[in-house]
């Protein structure tokens, strides 16, 4: 795996980053403006809480039913269009919750900006692997989030300050949200790519049980990353309820934390993302799931520690809990382009998804309901379940990989449209420069010194 040094300037360097770079920000920070206080402006324009939880609750699982339909553009080789989709889509939603009041307005736009919400991550993951690159794309990606974090973080900042001017103030945070995704999409609509990272179709014989074959990895990668999901609502749920209500700690720490996790994430994102480059991305995966279990079992232990130093170790918990979160970001998306094949991308890409959405809808379901009955019922089955999803990782996907070696390589970084680096058998030494590529294993690609050597041909007679 090629270790590339991208930071934010060399994002912007490539053709289209700076492009995309200003896209993210923009739409992130307009979104994060309006993102912490949805459900009161809900409330506000006359949904009762429950109505309000409810109307998001179903956006979201109308959104997972999009998620394959995108994934199946993505793999007709659209790039830019889906992640277009995405941001119009969730800009008529916004304008709808600030235009029309009532349920209304409301159910379809939290429908709208749950769609759109869904199917961003596989839109964008797409558009950026195809601007970057199979050398920059893990590093690409880490930029992506780290811009999308602070923008989130910044806007959540703004918009504190100007909703205690006055709740009214919440239909123009809506209002600006569209517009902000409005211009993300305007600005990402002329974003150029690069011709050679469309992805072949595939092949018109393919029968059905070979396309499946070529997603089994993915398949797999996607059941074991249901427990790592989790840690997504560890910061919102489950840290706010262990340290007031099992601590009784001030709203400052779970406040806090959630605060000096955001901090670490932006600051050191990128230069964990790029130091790692040269492990494999399933390795990197593993690890993250054993971080994140040990995590989980620090938590317990500050739970049954009770009182000022239990509070003062899950504060310190943190830190292993934000280098699993960082590392789980890092190799996750990365580890499932490259082991779909060119041509299904898309399709592993929302599988993740699917995977990664479904869990984030019944974790706070879970988590509070499994707290209710101590917290050892909690971080317990959490940590056994995310140790289980790691081993899967490690040894499903590596199976796998040595059954199917030619459609499945989780291990080697390709990029749609381009062929899979093979190894070259024992006791062979490839010429300087050649690559085999499949499914032409004969063959070199450029510059074009054969590999294996050819024999010469006879001289004649």
């Amino acid at each position: 795996m090629t270790t590339t040094r991208t930071t934010l300037r060399e994002l912007v360097r490539i053709p289209g980053g700076g492009r995309y770079a200003l896209s993210a920000t923009v739409e992130a920070a307009t979104s994060g403006m309006l993102r912490p206080f949805i459900v009161i402006y809900a409330v506000l324009i006359g949904l009762s809480a429950p109505q309000a939880g409810m109307t998001l609750t179903v956006g979201m699982l109308a959104g997972l039913g999009a998620v394959p339909l995108a994934g199946r553009w993505i793999d007709r080789g659209a790039r830019r269009a889906p992640a277009v989709a995405a941001l119009l889509v969730r800009a008529v939603g916004s304008l709808l919750l600030a235009l029309v009041p009532g349920i209304a307005g409301s159910a379809i736009g939290a429908v709208l900006i749950g769609v759109g919400t869904q199917i961003a991550p596989p839109t964008n993951s797409a558009l950026v692997a195809a601007l970057a690159g199979p050398a920059r794309r893990a590093a690409a990606l880490a930029v992506g989030r780290s811009l999308r974090n602070a923008g989130l973080g910044a806007g959540a900042l703004l918009g504190t300050v100007l909703v205690a001017t006055g709740p009214e103030v919440l239909r123009w945070l809506a209002l600006a949200t569209a517009l902000g995704c409005a211009f993300g999409a305007a600005v990402i609509a002329r974003v150029p790519l690069p011709h050679q990272d469309v992805p072949a179709p595939a092949p018109a014989a393919a029968t059905k049980e070979a396309r499946g074959a070529g997603l089994r990895t993915v398949t797999i990668l996607a059941l074991a990353g249901i427990p790592y999901a989790f840690y997504a609502d560890i910061l919102e749920i489950a840290l706010p309820l262990l340290l007031v209500q099992g601590l009784h700690a001030s709203l400052a720490w779970p406040s806090g934390i959630f605060i000096a996790n955001t901090v670490m994430v932006i600051a050191l994102q990128l230069v964990v993302v790029v130091r790692l480059a040269k492990w494999p991305h399933r390795t990197v995966l593993f690890w993250s799931g054993l971080l994140l279990a040990a995590s989980y079992l620090g938590f317990w232990l500050g739970g049954a520690t009770g009182g000022g130093p239990g509070t003062m170790l899950v504060a310190l918990i943190i830190v292993p809990y934000t280098l699993a979160e960082i590392l789980y970001t890092g190799s996750s998306v990365p580890l499932v382009i490259e082991s779909a094949p060119p041509h299904q991308v898309g399709r592993a890409l929302a599988r993740w998804q699917l995977s990664y959405g479904l869990a984030r809808a019944v974790d706070p379901i879970i988590i509070t309901g499994l707290l209710t009955l101590g917290a050892a019922a909690l971080w317990l089955p959490l940590a056994a379940a995310t140790l289980l999803g790691a081993a899967t990782v490690r040894l499903g996907t590596r199976r796998l990989v040595a059954a199917h070696p030619l459609n499945v390589r989780a291990d080697v970084t390709h990029q749609p449209g381009e062929g899979v680096r093979l190894p070259a058998p024992a006791g062979h030494r490839r010429p300087p420069g050649c690559h085999r590529t499949a499914p032409s294993p004969g063959r070199c690609t450029q510059p074009s010194t054969s590999w294996p050597p050819r024999q010469s041909p006879a001289p004649r007679p």
